[in-house]
């Protein structure tokens, strides 16, 4: 997964803590967490070669819960997320 976030803008803490996120909650699925610098007010997250969020088309920033959605969706749409799934999607 690669997270692009934009270093004018000083998003690096918040690229890294959806990083965090990420290997806490998928820690045992193959592959790494890149961050990537960028600029122009960039913030994408892409697992592969899809864009799951991106800041402009997605209006903002996403919560955790929203992209744990998205990753599990993609990777493993049978797996439970405990209890971020027992609230409202």
């Amino acid at each position: 997964m690669t997270i692009t976030y934009c270093t004018g803008c000083n998003w690096l803490l918040r690229a890294g803590w959806m990083a965090q996120e990420r290997l806490s909650t998928f820690g045992d699925e193959p592959g790494e967490v890149a961050l990537n610098p960028g600029h122009g007010g960039v913030y994408e997250i892409c697992p592969g070669s899809e864009t799951i969020w991106e800041r402009r088309r997605d209006g903002g920033f996403p919560d955790a819960a929203e992209i744990k959605w998205r990753l599990r969706d993609r990777m493993e749409p049978g797996r439970d997320l405990g209890h971020i799934d027992r609230g409202s999607k």
